[in-house]
């Protein structure tokens, strides 16, 4: 394959979706060809600035010459956007959580299959620097057997369609459990098998979960807890953290993922800032989708790591509900 792969974009309803879109244009031999979003105002201004075709249904971009699309829409979307994907014979690399329930992902993976398209699932915290080298040190047994972790993912409250039930299918610990979770099944190599949670609204005025403490068990007898939270104020100078403390047997690694960063006081601003520096995670994101498709090889971070982190969250309900551990 040597023309440029062309890529659609389904919705912008997710803010990753802009940082996608600037990212694409430092990965090489692909292109934005087509966006569609069911709101125009979300997308008119980059559609006029990079003159790039806009559909208002994504369902007739899918009839054009595009190889693959990225999907950024509200989470209930995620499902029917894949399958309508993939049955046009286009590659899929959908945000995260890939579904809302275990049999809706379970379907979206057979479809993509049946017609032999790649699904990904955007988990670019895989691509974060401290997190790589945590995953070589543990591989290479630096701290011999890995026996527990504790990981937090604590972010701003986004607002808007997260915190409506019928577009996010749930709250903070839906939103914040599947990064770490996928980080924890990709360090462990192992599956969950038991899940207990507990759950509420905590920090803000609204109608869904914004904390929670998910607990899990491993088949190889690690047991991890993720503190998943929309706990940092608007006025915190980065979104949120996400964290990991791994315990092995003979040592123990620290992971502050956005931990590279500059402190800037500025005037105007009033407040001290952070700004990043180091590795942009969401480019590692790209370049591994677009790589995977270019040369006919599986796509790093499947459809079943999306849904082994998002069935993590969806039983961390349950136990919330029932106030037991749930089995996997």
């Amino acid at each position: 394959m040597t023309a440029q792969l062309k890529v659609g974009m389904i919705s912008f309803a997710h803010g990753h979706a802009f940082s996608y879109f600037n990212d694409m244009f430092k990965v090489q031999n692909a292109v934005v060809a087509a966006i569609a979003d069911e709101v125009p105002e979300r997308v008119e201004k980059i559609v006029q600035e990079h003159s790039i075709p806009y559909y208002q249904d994504y369902r007739e971009m899918l009839k054009t010459d595009i190889d693959a699309v990225i999907i950024c829409s509200e989470n209930v979307h995620h499902y029917q956007q894949t399958i309508d994907a993939a049955k046009a014979g286009k590659h899929v690399l959908c945000e995260k959580p890939l579904g809302i329930s275990v049999d809706e992902m379970k379907e979206m993976i057979q479809v993509c299959k049946e017609n032999k398209v790649q699904l990904m699932t955007a988990f670019p915290c895989r691509y974060i620097v401290a997190v790589l080298k945590a995953k070589e040190a543990i591989d290479n047994g630096e701290i011999g057997e890995v026996l527990a972790v504790k990981g937090t993912n604590r972010g701003t409250m986004p607002g808007q369609w997260f915190i409506d039930r019928a577009l996010s299918g749930g709250g903070a610990v839906l939103d914040h459990t599947v990064h770490v979770m996928d980080l924890l099944n990709w360090i462990t190599g192992s599956r969950v098998s038991e899940v207990y949670a507990e759950g509420g609204t905590l920090f803000h005025d609204i109608a869904i979960d914004d904390a929670g403490m998910v607990n899990v068990k491993f088949e190889n007898g690690v047991v991890a807890v993720i503190d998943t939270s929309w706990s940092r104020p608007q006025s915190f100078p980065t979104w949120g953290d996400v964290t990991m403390e791994i315990i092995g047997s003979k040592g123990v690694i620290s992971v502050d993922s956005f931990a590279q960063k500059n402190e800037i006081y500025n005037d105007d601003a009033v407040k001290a800032q952070w700004a990043g520096w180091g590795d942009g995670m969401n480019l590692g994101l790209m370049n591994s989708f677009i790589d995977a498709i270019r040369n006919g090889e599986p796509v790093p971070i499947t459809g079943e790591d999306g849904l082994r982190s998002a069935e993590v969250a969806l039983a961390a309900y349950e136990s919330i509900r029932t106030g037991q551990p749930v089995k996997l």
